[in-house]
């Protein structure tokens, strides 16, 4: 029996535009050394895994008539080298040709018509590297029932794990008769069926009457010359390109933080993002023109008895935080950045960030997704998302190949042309920021505005001027063509 798509996740489908293509991204890069880590490796890699995460061999299946929500079927053609695919960089690579490339790929919406995510293996990066782009629709990890399908492809040892053959076969797919019938028995045998078809139907009338009305309000905005509510640096209409800026910064800066000031490293990575929009907000044409706060949606894990442990996407909540971007002392806006989450973690039910990293493979990947899906369903009432990942602070690796650094590649929803996710691993602290390209040019500024305000903290915890650690990436300031 093939089971239907719930109410939110067809939201998912139903609001995503060219404009907004709703799906999370992640950019992982390894040292292949002397593993022989290719494409054919990759390829054997995932097939060997890829039972793990049933969904990823499914496509979504409309009902005739929409008598009832959508239902997972088997993609009886499916073919693991369409979504695994191979790319290159003209040698030797460098970082920025590779965002390029990034930013090009997550630009472009998955194909419905097939199970929903791509995996490109991109060759020719510096110092002999290799680097893996997945793509991943928000409808299909929700942490419940499907994870993340890099969470299944690493391993804690370079000798990769023996598993045994996968012998699946793709199930006939439901005829339409099959699919009416199946709708009908569900609705008359399955009360949830029937309302969560009413639910669904009802949700997309709103989300119709909605558009349509953001549509007549820009039109009198534009007739009466009056600049549609809400536009800001941080907030407006996205296009269809987007720029993607990554960060790299070592761990121990933001421990050294917390040693000095308490609170947790988390806090610092917020204050150091607080800080980072306030100096890039500074260097803009226009001054913060009464801009004290940037509200951010920060999607946390919480402790839930009644669930297990497994159901990740139950366990993650919304948590909103005031960015002080008009405070200009560091440690104040620090303290006030602990002082919002103060109250989350005297409920007794936050979630410690060893267990977070100690959950089996990789589970970053799954929490950013996550994250996107929390941040997606509150819609309105922030400015900025931003989800913050620990991982395993020891080496992971692929057939063989250590993973070096992972970028997560947050989505931007409409309205929202900037997103930043944040994943630690193995001793450093990666930054993703996702941008639109029209919207905000300067991305790169803003990376370079972040990891000053590290500096910043840094140099106010020891109370003396301190230069950027060793192995730190810092963004090139942009240039006009950029």
């Amino acid at each position: 029996m093939s089971e239907r798509l719930r109410p939110r996740d067809l939201a998912f489908l139903a609001e995503e535009t060219p404009q907004a293509p709703m799906h999370n991204a992640t950019v992982e890069i390894f040292d292949p050394a002397d593993s022989g880590f290719d494409y054919d490796r990759l390829l054997r890699l995932i097939q060997d895994r890829i039972s793990f995460v049933p969904r990823y061999r499914q496509r979504v299946q409309a009902v005739p008539g929409r008598l009832a929500n959508p239902v997972w079927v088997d993609d009886d053609h499916f073919d693991l080298t369409y979504h695994v695919r191979r790319s290159a960089l003209p040698r030797p690579g460098s970082m920025d040709q590779l965002r390029d490339l990034v930013a090009r790929i997550v630009s472009r919406p998955l194909d419905r018509a097939r199970p929903l995510w791509e995996v490109y293996f991109v060759e020719g990066l510096e110092e002999g590297r290799v680097a893996l782009l997945s793509k991943t629709h928000q409808v299909l990890v929700d942490g419940v029932h499907t994870v993340d399908l890099g969470q299944v492809l690493l391993d804690a040892s370079a000798t990769p794990k023996e598993l045994e053959a996968d012998e699946w076969q793709a199930r006939r797919a439901p005829s339409p008769l099959g699919l009416l019938t199946g709708a009908v028995r569900d609705s008359l045998t399955a009360p949830e069926t029937l309302v969560d078809t009413v639910r669904s139907r009802s949700g997309s009338a709103l989300r119709t009457a909605a558009g349509a009305a953001s549509r007549s309000r820009e039109v009198a905005h534009a007739l009466s010359g009056r600049a549609p509510a809400g536009e800001s640096p941080i907030a407006g209409h996205l296009s269809q390109q987007r720029r993607v800026v990554t960060l790299d910064t070592p761990l121990a800066d933001y421990r050294t933080i917390r040693a000095a000031h308490g609170g947790t490293v988390n806090d610092v990575i917020l204050a150091t993002v607080a800080g980072g929009l306030r100096a890039w907000l500074m260097t803009r044409a226009e001054s913060l023109k009464g801009l004290r706060q940037v509200r951010a949606v920060v999607p946390v894990s919480v402790i839930d008895a009644e669930l297990e442990a497994t159901s990740l996407g139950s366990q993650i909540a919304p948590h909103f935080v005031d960015l002080p971007v008009g405070e200009a002392s560091p440690l104040v806006r620090l303290h006030q950045v602990s002082y919002s989450f103060q109250a989350h973690k005297e409920t007794g039910r936050g979630v410690a960030a060893n267990r977070l990293a100690g959950i089996a493979g990789f589970a970053p990947t799954t929490f950013h997704a996550i994250g996107s899906r929390v941040a997606a369903a509150e819609r309105r009432g922030y400015h900025l998302n931003v989800t913050n990942v620990p991982g395993p602070q020891s080496p992971l690796y692929a057939a063989g190949a250590r993973m070096v650094s992972s970028y997560p590649v947050p989505p931007l929803l409409a309205g929202h042309p900037l997103a930043i996710g944040v994943t630690s691993y193995d001793g450093r602290v990666f930054f993703g920021i996702t941008a639109d390209r029209v919207q905000i040019p300067d991305a790169d500024l803003l990376g370079t505005c972040i990891v000053e305000a590290l500096d910043e903290l840094l140099e106010a915890s020891s109370g003396s001027r301190s230069r950027a650690p060793r192995g730190r990436t810092r963004p090139a300031r942009p240039t006009k063509d950029s």
